[in-house]
C-alpha cells in the first residue's frame, strides 16, 4: 500500500482524538473499518503507530515521526487546494455561461440515466461525464472546478469525503439501498427471498473497487456471521458479471442492478450492508444554481432503476407489507 495524504489525516485524527472509537466517529467510519485501515498503514510503514492503553491510544516513536510530517504536509496541501479552487472559481466566473453539465460519477446505470434526463430537459445544453471508482477523486475534481456535480455513493452511514481542509462541498442524498448479492442461475440460494450471508461462507466473492470503507464493512459483516471471505476479486462491472455467470464467484451489487442473463440478484437477510447514493457540488460555482434540479432528476433516475429491478421491487413490497 502506498502512503497517501488521506492516511496522514487518519493518523492525525487518531492522535487528536486519543481513541480509535472517537476518531472513527469524527471521520464518519465504523470503528472496525478504521482499525483495519490503521493495520494496513502500519504494515506499509513497518511498525506500530499507536500503543493501546486503558485510557485510549498514544503514538509510538514511529507514530510521532509520522505525525511530525503530517503537521507540515496536510496544511500545505490544504492551502494548495484552496488556492486552486479560488483560481478555478475566478476562471469559471469569466467563462461562457452557456448551460452545461459536467458530471462525475462512479460506474453504474444512474450516471447514464442522469445524462439522458438532462439531455431531454435541456437539449441545447452541453452534457459531459467523467467516471472514476474513487469518491475522493470526484470530490477533488469538484473542488478544482473540473466537474460541476459528482454522482457517487458511500457505505451505510459514512460521510462523503470533503475536498480538503475547509472545503464546503455540498452533499445531498439521492437514495439509500440495501446491498444485494448476485448468484449464477441455478444456484440453490436463488430459491430464497433473502439470502443469509452465512450460507455463502464457502464462496469466492467479486465486487467493484472503491476507496471508501465498504471492503472493511463487508469483512466485518462476514465476521459477525462467523466467516472470513475466501477470496474477493475486485474488478470492473462486466468482469464481475462474467465471474458470477461462470460460477467462479458470487457478487455484491447495488439493489438497482438491472436484470442480466445468466445471473439472479437477491437481498441479503437482514440487510447487513447499505449503500447511500449522493450528489455533490461546490456551492461557490454556477452549478449551484441548478443543483436542486439536477438532484430531482437523479432521484427520478433512481426510482426508475428501482422499478426495473424485479428483485428490488419485490423486496420493497415485502418491506411495505411488513410495516
Amino acid at each position: 500500500m502506498d502512503l497517501e495524504l488521506r492516511h496522514l489525516k487518519v493518523v492525525s485524527a487518531i492522535a487528536e482524538a486519543g481513541s480509535l472509537t472517537r476518531a472513527a466517529t469524527g471521520l464518519g467510519l465504523a470503528q472496525p473499518a478504521l482499525s483495519a485501515q490503521l493495520k494496513r498503514m502500519e504494515r506499509a510503514l513497518g511498525g506500530e503507530l499507536f500503543v493501546r492503553g486503558p485510557h485510549g491510544v498514544r503514538p509510538t516513536e514511529l507514530g510521532e515521526l509520522v505525525l511530525e510530517r503530517a503537521r507540515v504536509l496536510v496544511p500545505a496541501v490544504a492551502e494548495l487546494q484552496e488556492e486552486a479552487r479560488s483560481f478555478s472559481r475566478k476562471r469559471a466566473a469569466g467563462a461562457d455561461r452557456r448551460a452545461r453539465y459536467r458530471l462525475g460519477g462512479t460506474h453504474g446505470p444512474l450516471l447514464g440515466g442522469l445524462v439522458d434526463r438532462l439531455a431531454s430537459a435541456r437539449p441545447a445544453a452541453s452534457v459531459t461525464t467523467y467516471t472514476s471508482w474513487s469518491t475522493r477523486e470526484l470530490a477533488g475534481l469538484l473542488a478544482e472546478g473540473r466537474i460541476d456535480y459528482a454522482l457517487t455513493g458511500v457505505c451505510g452511514p459514512s460521510r462523503p469525503p470533503t475536498a480538503g481542509s475547509g472545503a464546503a462541498v455540498v452533499w445531498r442524498e439521492v437514495a439509500v439501498d440495501p446491498v444485494f448479492v448476485m448468484l449464477p442461475e441455478g444456484h440453490p440460494l436463488t430459491a430464497c427471498e433473502e439470502v443469509p450471508l452465512g450460507e455463502l461462507a464457502d464462496a469466492c466473492w467479486t465486487n467493484v473497487p472503491g476507496d471508501g470503507c465498504f471492503a472493511e464493512c463487508f469483512a466485518a459483516a462476514c465476521a459477525r456471521v462467523g466467516f472470513t471471505p475466501e477470496a474477493v476479486y475486485e474488478t470492473d462491472t462486466a468482469s464481475c458479471v462474467h465471474l458470477v455467470q461462470v460460477g467462479r464467484a458470487v457478487g455484491l451489487c447495488r439493489a438497482t442492478f438491472p436484470p442480466t442473463p445468466g445471473l439472479v440478484t437477491r437481498p441479503l437477510l437482514g440487510s447487513p450492508l447499505m449503500w447511500r447514493h449522493v450528489l455533490g457540488w461546490y456551492p461557490d460555482t454556477p452549478a449551484a444554481e441548478t443543483a436542486e434540479s439536477v438532484l430531482t432528476h437523479a432521484r427520478a433516475v433512481h426510482a426508475g432503476a428501482a422499478a426495473l429491478s424485479p428483485s428490488y421491487a419485490h423486496w420493497r413490497r415485502l418491506r411495505q407489507a411488513a410495516t
